[in-house]
């Protein structure tokens, strides 16, 4: 039969390194779609991103076997049109919208389980005022976004004027793509009147931040893993996503109960996914945050350092109709995590290491998975929309695994030191806090 042709759209060098990590891989050929600065740069052009996409699959040798993707919108909603268009197997185009519509996905999920926030719709063009029944503090976000950006925590009306004010300026850039996508579904009404330009409003959660990955396929839902997700002190920012979760045994199985009733509400099928939580272990208390059609290529290493395999595994077995169930603990690590160096104000990058000596670092400590910069020398944090969101900038992802967590910290302190940014504000020079 031969190899089998997988066409990954965005794909970019980190993710294929642990794509060739799955089984069989030596059985796979990965074909990049569109690159990854045209899926996620400025302004999102569907329509013409589809076309291109079709013209270079047209003009592929050799067979299509797959169409997959891990980054969210548009490749999350562009794969299951192109997956259709090739009659390949993929989720339904529907599903995947009432995931990623914020206030669908909410009408969806309070059908099973009341393991939510109160919620309630914002058009940006009525006088905008906190909706009636909502307590602050609150949370104001457009009905389609990604990596938090224009996503607020408000606390009063001053905070949600200005709030709905900076969404209003911004939310087209993702929201004028969305609509393209909403108008090939026969939509409900109150979808319809929301379009892809509205906001949600919900009470903002409180508790430990965890995420479940899992995926369906032929209506079988099964959860294989949770990752804990874990904020800087007083900050909405993640510091880093560590796995396995530490959670106790009661609150996994719930979270698994109710995950499993919301993917069969939505009916998503033969797609992997992850879902966002807060739970409060010491009163049960699990409140979904949102739905993700597809899993997170930010924990791809963490699962094979723990596991034995990246989760990416499950994303092309489903593609290829194969088994996608991952294995348990046959890692070399008991732990891992990657980590989020951040700063929480704007300014110059003056000084980071250079990469020959980043390149030493991940070979001189071990269970340095990877040491990725987001941002070089003489970059302004707040010029680069990638790698911020409203509230903090991110200057490197750090890649780490480890027996117990004390050693995850002790192995992630030495990789900040050895990065040695330097960041100038308009008063001074800074180098960057990262304990917790």
């Amino acid at each position: 039969m031969g190899s089998a042709n997988i066409f990954v759209l965005g794909l970019d060098e980190r993710n294929l390194k642990t794509l060739r990590d799955v089984p069989h891989a030596e059985e796979y050929r990965f074909h990049p779609l569109l690159s990854r600065e045209e899926l996620q740069g400025g302004e999102t052009p569907v329509p013409e991103l589809l076309e291109k996409a079709e013209r270079e699959l047209e003009g592929a040798s050799g067979r299509i076997d797959a169409i997959i993707g891990y980054w969210d919108f548009p490749v999350s909603t562009i794969m299951p049109i192109l997956c259709r268009r090739f009659g390949l197997p993929s989720a339904d185009l529907e599903a995947v919208v009432k995931c990623e519509h914020k206030y669908w996905s909410r009408l969806e999920q309070q059908k099973v389980t009341d393991a939510h926030p109160r919620f309630a719709l914002l058009d940006l063009d009525e006088p905008v005022r906190p909706p009636e029944g909502l307590r602050y503090p609150m949370w104001i976000k457009p009905v389609k976004s990604y990596a938090s950006q224009l996503a607020f925590r408000v606390t009063d009306d001053a905070q949600f004027q200005a709030a709905a004010e900076e969404i209003r300026e911004g939310i087209g850039r993702i929201g004028k793509a969305f609509e393209y996508i909403l108008r090939r579904l026969d939509l409900p009404p109150e979808i319809a009147a929301a379009g892809g330009g509205a906001c949600l409003v919900e009470e903002a959660l409180s508790g430990a931040q965890v995420t479940v990955e899992g995926y369906s396929q032929a209506g079988n839902i099964r959860i294989y893993g949770v990752v804990d997700s874990i904020t800087y002190p007083d900050s909405s920012s993640f510091l880093r996503y560590q796995y396995p979760s530490t959670l106790p045994p009661h609150i996994l199985r719930r979270l698994e109960d109710v995950s499993q009733r919301v993917i069969a509400q939505i009916g998503l099928d033969n797609s992997t996914f992850c879902i966002e939580y807060f739970c409060r272990p010491e009163d049960g208390t699990v409140s979904l945050l949102e739905i993700n059609p597809r899993h997170s290529q930010s924990h791809a290493e963490l699962f094979e350092q723990v596991d034995g395999f990246p989760n990416h595994h499950c994303m092309i077995s489903l593609a290829l109709g194969r088994d996608p169930r991952l294995p348990q603990r046959r890692g070399p690590y008991k732990v891992a995590a990657k980590w989020f160096l951040r700063r929480f104000q704007d300014g110059r990058v003056r000084h980071r290491a250079k990469d020959a000596d980043i390149d030493r670092l991940r070979h001189t400590i071990p269970g340095v998975v990877d040491v990725v910069p987001v941002v070089d020398a003489g970059m302004r944090l707040s010029e680069s929309p990638q790698t911020h969101n409203s509230y903090s900038y991110e200057l490197a992802h750090i890649y780490v695994a480890a027996d117990d967590e004390q050693e995850l910290r002790q192995k992630y302190d030495r990789c900040v030191a050895a990065l040695d940014f330097c960041v100038e504000t308009s008063e001074t020079p800074e180098t960057t806090e990262h304990d917790e």
